[in-house]
């Protein structure tokens, strides 16, 4: 499990300053033909699309360059990763991952070599919650009652995940250890949004996706937010409680995004995206509105998001191994 202490140590001081910064090259970004690709290997609507289009204009305004976002889905989150690795590593194209990057190197496909190697870390942006919705015909009012019936039917439930070997997917087996060792029918699907479409439509009984992806459709009535997977509550949701306040006690496996570059991307070009990245962070409509999608403003190093990749990547090969969840399966 993450331990909160562990990521609160590598967040102290991250947003407080910059780096010392090298003079980025004269020539990026290219302009006015070379607009920045960022690649976000999820289909739109989801959590981490959610978070790129909403540093999209404020980080192009940092770069002084459009950014194009790219929505390359599938494979739980693979295609779009192998697509930004064959970039030119030349700043005009950038990754945009979560944790489950983590996971896929957690749970490599047969004969795959990993994707890891293939990038340079420019910035861990931010960190969050994944959330547990249900629609509101489900019948679940409390995440003690969604623990219940799994408990007294032990692989009845339906609980829906943006892919298998997803964060999402193993932070739910994490939640389900942590609550009793339960079971539930894993739900796989080609990233959040279609996940959310069928959880609205009450085709599934409860799903696990980034907290942000459904906060808009917990306002508006059409989702019921369940849990947060955090240490406490999203202050942009009070009512809703943590899983470990009761279901879980003391669990805690929280999310995270960030930047990557293909491998061999100059040093100063990462400086400076890093530097537009933490500038952006310390806008105080954009950490608003990061805030009210449930999302904190991380700012991390690129040595500090490397650590705690690799320390994700163990976790979720614990419970992978346990589970005995393999990617495809």
């Amino acid at each position: 499990m993450l331990a909160r202490r562990r990521f609160a140590s590598l967040l102290s001081g991250a947003l407080l300053a910059a780096p010392s910064i090298a003079r980025a090259r004269e020539t990026y970004p290219i302009r006015p033909i070379r607009p920045i690709r960022l690649i976000v290997p999820w289909p739109a609507v989801g959590g981490v699309d959610a978070f790129g289009r909403a540093v999209q204009a404020a980080l192009g305004d940092q770069l002084g360059q459009g950014i194009v976002i790219d929505n390359i889905g599938g494979g739980s989150g693979r295609i779009g990763t192998q697509t930004a690795a064959r970039a030119a590593p030349d700043g005009h194209t950038l990754l945009l991952v979560n944790d489950t990057f983590a996971a896929t190197e957690a749970l490599p496909i047969a004969g795959a070599a990993p994707l890891r190697p293939s990038f340079e870390p420019i910035t861990l942006a931010i960190s969050g919650p994944q959330g547990i919705y249900t629609h509101p015909k489900s019948g679940f009012r409390t995440i003690d009652e969604y623990v219940a019936a799994a408990r007294a039917q032990p692989g009845k439930l339906n609980v829906g995940t943006p892919g298998i070997g997803s964060s999402q997917h193993l932070t739910s087996e994490l939640l389900l250890r942590a609550a009793g060792n339960l079971r539930v029918t894993h739900v796989p699907y080609r990233g959040g949004g279609p996940l959310l479409q069928d959880l609205i439509a009450g085709t599934i009984d409860a799903a696990c996706v980034t907290f942000a992806a459904g906060a808009e459709q917990a306002k508006a009535g059409r989702l019921v937010p369940l849990a947060v997977t955090s240490e406490k509550r999203t202050p942009s949701f009070p009512n809703v409680p943590a899983a470990g306040e009761s279901a879980a006690r003391g669990f805690v496996q929280e999310t995270w995004m960030g930047f990557l570059a293909p491998k061999d991307t100059p040093q100063d070009i990462r400086d400076r995206v890093h530097a537009a990245v933490l500038a952006v962070l310390k806008d105080t409509t954009v950490a608003g509105r990061l805030r009210d999608l449930g999302f904190e403003p991380a700012g991390l190093p690129q040595a500090a998001f490397a650590q705690l990749f690799d320390h994700t990547v163990r976790i979720f090969a614990d419970i992978a191994t346990e589970r005995q969840i393999a990617a495809g399966d």
